[in-house]
């Protein structure tokens, strides 16, 4: 969801910076680490003293919720979506559901059939549960899905559900190395459904 339909970098930044700065940490080198994974996970990682990481990233969640400004769909991102079977296609993001569907409201995104959030799994990406979950709750093997990510926790997690990956590059500040497809955002790709009803995501132009 973050940073591959929608943009809430700015937005999501501003929380973490604050917190980072009142726990005393290099803010510069600690932004970079909290893309993509669940704030749970992030704050568990740090391992820092007298820090309760299951409050820590309730109060994170509930800052986010309150501040979502400047969150906008990527471009191109609603009609694609919009033009999908909405039996298909799901979302599976590290963000908590109440989040999940603050950000798309704020992006204009509808919710949609299926979705997986930070509350349905035990361990969150790079652990492929997540989109092995997702690929279940839509019947497929995530074996013939397509994963859209834009950070390296869910690019590894698509690779270990042995799920095709496709890179979205459009809130990028640095380049990601990866031997996967890239597109920067939806403007130029289609999906198209072939006879036997297999989506596939060909440029329009």
């Amino acid at each position: 969801m973050d940073g591959t339909i929608l943009n809430s970098t700015v937005a999501a930044e501003r929380v973490w910076s604050k917190w980072a700065e009142s726990h005393g940490l290099d803010v510069a080198a600690f932004m970079p680490t909290m893309h993509g994974v669940r704030a749970i996970d992030t704050i568990r990682r740090l391992g820092l003293p007298g820090v309760d990481p299951e409050v820590e990233a309730a109060k994170i969640t509930e800052d986010e919720i309150n501040d979502v400004a400047g969150v906008m769909p990527l471009p191109g991102a609603a009609a694609f979506l919009e033009s999908l079977p909405p039996e298909k296609w799901a979302i599976v993001t590290s963000s908590p559901l109440e989040l999940a569907k603050r950000r798309l409201a704020a992006a204009g995104i509808p919710v949609p059939r299926t979705l997986v959030t930070a509350e349905d799994v035990k361990i969150g990406k790079p652990n492929p549960d997540c989109y092995l979950l997702g690929a279940r709750k839509l019947g497929f093997d995530a074996s013939d899905c397509l994963v859209f990510e834009d950070a390296i926790p869910g690019i590894l997690a698509g690779d270990a559900a042995k799920a095709d990956v496709m890179v979205i590059t459009a809130t990028h500040k640095h380049p990601v190395e990866t031997t996967h497809a890239t597109i920067a955002d939806y403007e130029n790709v289609v999906a198209r459904i072939d006879l036997n009803g297999r989506l596939s995501v060909v440029k329009s132009n």
